[in-house]
């Protein structure tokens, strides 16, 4: 069965035996997910160097000049989202939204406890694994080396294999965990009936986002936008399951892979956007602070959602590999801009998290676009 299939089967049971599971039998999956959330923390760092150091190391020298424009396609990305989030917020939530204090009901809506957990901290952080793997990667492209690049390239065998035969196969329980906890607790619902029009906009932004990265990516590369869209399909489902980038980086490369991305490329590419692309979280990190400030009668202009979203897409950078992860890296510019206080930042993260997966789709399927094009401008450089 196609991995699109069963993460669309895993969505589909978990919201329907939500609704009729006694809890002892749902705790039971949220204790899987615990302990394989722990596992994803542990792993996550290990994927960036293992497929990060060697893509770089084969590149070549010119790796660094990718790793720059990379880098600055994805910020720019990530600003202009934030820019096209706030534009379309700040002229049409103001009639959709009233005044009322139904949201504050939100932040009191709890997860579930697990049975138990098993705690896996990392070996190293998200951010030291990154740069890690850029100084590494450069350094073996840089020097030639033949002792450090087989030893690499073996240890991207083992995360790969891992990937293969441990994180694939167990996404769609995990993902399945997730919705049937959301649909158990009423979590989803609760939201949906409160911000059923803002969510709308968010998701029309979205797609409206990505169908505008892809047709850049079709037209550098002269290849139907909708078709390679469509082939990044499982990485989109996969990831609005996870609502997470970090864990969506074996079915993201994958995918971009089958879109004719060369190994190298995207075997670089995807786990460093999977760090740095924040897109899609900018694009809904935005719209919710523009929502919580119309409904609290708080003010705001264009300068001052100017300096949020500029270090909106600093901060975000590396930011966990965990559902979540993009807000809380970006709470002291919430706090130091936007002026929230403590619970209004708590209100925040609560409607965050609710909706988080929207945006972790995005990020993760405009990763497959920004792949496209570096790829195209290697493939340039090398004449080819």
């Amino acid at each position: 069965m196609p991995l699109l299939a069963r993460i669309l089967i895993a969505i589909a049971l978990g919201i329907g035996l939500g609704q009729v599971l006694p809890l002892a039998a749902v705790r039971v999956f949220v204790t899987f997910n615990s302990v394989f959330s722990n596992f994803l923390q542990f792993l996550i760092p290990l994927i960036i160097i293992g497929l990060i150091t060697p893509a770089i190391s084969d590149i070549g020298k010119s790796a660094g000049k990718l790793l720059l424009i990379t880098t600055l396609i994805a910020y720019g990305d990530t600003v202009f989202s934030g820019y096209l989030s706030y534009f379309t917020s700040s002229n049409i939530f103001p009639l959709l939204i009233n005044h009322s204090q139904e949201v504050e009901e939100i932040a009191e809506i709890k997860s579930l406890e697990p049975f138990f957990t098993i705690n896996i901290p990392p070996l190293v952080d998200v951010m030291s694994a990154l740069v890690t793997a850029f100084t590494v990667g450069l350094g073996i492209a840089f020097f030639g080396s033949k002792t450090l690049k087989p030893g690499f390239d073996e240890f991207k065998d083992i995360v790969a294999k891992t990937i293969e035969v441990v994180l694939i196969p167990l996404l769609p329980v995990y993902i399945f965990g997730i919705f049937l906890e959301m649909s158990f607790t009423g979590q989803a619902w609760h939201v949906l009936n409160v911000f059923i029009s803002i969510i709308g906009v968010i998701f029309l932004l979205h797609i409206f986002l990505l169908v505008l990265q892809y047709c850049i990516a079709g037209m550098i590369t002269g290849r139907n936008p909708f078709r390679l869209l469509w082939n990044m399909l499982p990485a989109y489902f996969t990831a609005l399951g996870t609502s997470s980038s970090a864990a969506t980086i074996p079915v993201t490369l994958k995918s971009t892979l089958k879109n004719g991305v060369s190994d190298g490329i995207a075997g670089f590419v995807v786990p460093l956007c999977a760090t740095i692309h924040l897109s899609g979280s900018c694009l809904k990190i935005v719209a919710c602070s523009v929502a919580l400030m119309l409904m609290t009668e708080m003010p705001f202009d264009v300068g001052m959602f100017t300096g949020f979203i500029l270090m909106l897409g600093v901060m975000m950078v590396a930011a966990p590999g965990v559902p979540g992860g993009a807000i809380m890296a970006a709470l002291g510019v919430i706090h130091s801009i936007l002026g929230f206080d403590a619970e209004q930042q708590a209100l925040m993260i609560a409607l965050y998290i609710t909706m988080d997966s929207f945006g972790t789709a995005c990020n993760v399927t405009g990763d497959g676009a920004i792949a496209l094009i570096i790829d195209k401008i290697n493939t340039r450089r090398e004449g080819k």
